[in-house]
């Protein structure tokens, strides 16, 4: 059997029939991409994501509707039994709105994944059940049994354990961990032939290291080297695939969501990789099935218009609250701080008006005394709540050490520049912008006063 694939513009679908073999499919599209950096004719940064958008084909409802129907149904029929063999040969497929079944391809979901493809400048995408089915769905499909990974070593705890324990162990697939800072280790580590894939995150997790995207993709390519990137905590603020980066994979459950009900995640990329993710015969996508329902696909398409001025707002607060937290003499970590070391390298890579992200850390340097912090804000005055994730409208912390990095081991926290007590705020925009730092200024004033020593 064979699936119908995605065309090169990532609207419509065709008939192609393909080869299987991961190894196969990606050795002519890495060839490709090193001759492509050879020759300097890497694309331009350019369109605005929020225009990009604006820009994809606006899908209307079954009746005229302003909004798409959702097609719920698991299942498609066919009016002809002659029709279903010449689908499961190739024949027919999505393009000329062929279906099979919702595993394979949905349309709902499809028309998500165009958009997503339209966000992040990218041939195609194809969405997930979630950002851990989304990296690691892709990892699997550009690594066969053997295959080596270079990846940053600062990056979401579920991802270093799928890259430390899992992959190692069910499929002998390893990594080499680096500081994706220092481009001597990154170019020594990735061994032409042998590396497939180069992964970090655009901003990384929860340090806000921010990945130098241009380079990293041309040291990558000169080797032959799938650059993939996790763009989850700057969607609008950084466009990787615009920058040179193959692959672009996001938790959608995250800024694209922005409501903390949906978990999802997506893939965007080249045609030939979304069309290979989702073979019947060796597509991780299609195989592996973690597949997105498609009502959730209709949420998330009707949440994405509004991602920009969402994105605008969370950035804007974030770089207000980190210029006053700094005035009050803490340790604050963001990149929107002249302070930062990579302030200067965001600033040429971020698309214009967006800012410099929503994210911002505190480090208070113990967890006993970052979780009496984070009890003032939310218990005391109603700052924030303790919880992980982000891109939320209200503010989130958590103590990443001991939550969402806590897979990683001593020794990986130190190196990954993690401190027992950062605090990482996802900044929300629910209330004022004063109304939300006077809270934060009482709470920190009850934590300092709570520590002073009581008088007899």
């Amino acid at each position: 059997m064979a699936d119908a694939a995605f065309n090169s513009d990532a609207v419509n679908m065709s008939s192609k029939k393909r080869s299987g073999s991961s190894d196969d499919q990606w050795e002519q599209f890495s060839a490709a991409k090193k001759h492509q950096v050879m020759n300097k004719t890497q694309p331009p940064h350019a369109e605005d994501p929020a225009a990009a958008l604006a820009n994809a084909r606006h899908e209307f409802g079954e009746h005229g509707g302003v909004n798409m129907s959702i097609e719920a149904s698991a299942t498609f029929t066919v009016m002809e039994p002659e029709t279903m063999r010449r689908m499961f040969t190739g024949e027919l497929g999505p393009d000329r709105d062929f279906f099979i079944y919702s595993r394979h391809f949905n349309p709902t979901v499809l028309n998500l994944g165009r958009l997503m493809a339209a966000l992040e400048g990218t041939e195609a995408a194809y969405c997930s059940a979630s950002g851990m089915a989304a990296i690691s769905s892709v990892l699997l499909q550009l690594c066969s049994s053997g295959g080596h990974v270079v990846a940053s070593r600062t990056l979401y705890g579920g991802t270093h354990a799928l890259l430390t324990h899992f992959l190692p162990r069910a499929c002998n697939i390893t990594t080499t961990f680096v500081d994706i800072r220092d481009h001597e280790m990154v170019r020594r580590e990735i061994v032409e032939g042998r590396t497939k894939v180069l992964y970090f995150e655009s901003v990384s997790n929860p340090t806000l290291t921010v990945a130098n995207v241009p380079e990293l993709c041309r040291m990558a390519h000169e080797k032959g080297v799938t650059v993939v990137v996790d763009n989850t905590f700057a969607p609008m603020v950084l466009s990787p695939a615009r920058l040179g980066a193959d692959v672009v994979v996001h938790s959608i459950s995250k800024y694209i969501s922005g409501g903390a009900d949906i978990i999802a995640g997506a893939v965007c990329g080249p045609a030939s990789l979304v069309n290979s993710m989702m073979d019947l015969h060796q597509g991780a996508l299609m195989l592996l099935g973690p597949t997105m329902n498609p009502k959730v696909a209709f949420e998330l398409s009707e949440r994405l218009p509004h991602l920009a001025l969402r994105m605008k707002e969370h950035c804007r607060r974030a770089l207000v609250y980190a210029t006053r937290m700094k005035k009050l003499g803490l340790k604050v970590v963001y990149p929107g701080l002249e302070d930062h070391p990579d302030h200067a390298l965001l600033k040429s890579m971020a698309n214009k008006d967006y800012g410099y992200g929503g994210i911002l850390c505190v480090d208070m340097e113990t967890e006993e005394k970052a979780n009496r912090l984070m009890n003032h804000l939310q218990n005391s005055t109603q700052f924030g709540l303790m919880a992980v994730s982000l891109g939320y409208y209200e503010t989130l912390m958590s103590c990443s050490g001991s939550s969402t990095s806590s897979e990683m081991n001593a020794e990986e926290k130190e190196l990954a520049g993690i401190s027992p007590g950062l605090v990482r705020m996802s900044i929300g925009y629910n209330g004022s912008l004063e109304q939300k730092w006077s809270q934060f200024e009482k709470a920190l004033s009850r934590m300092q006063d709570s520590s002073l020593p009581k008088k007899i």
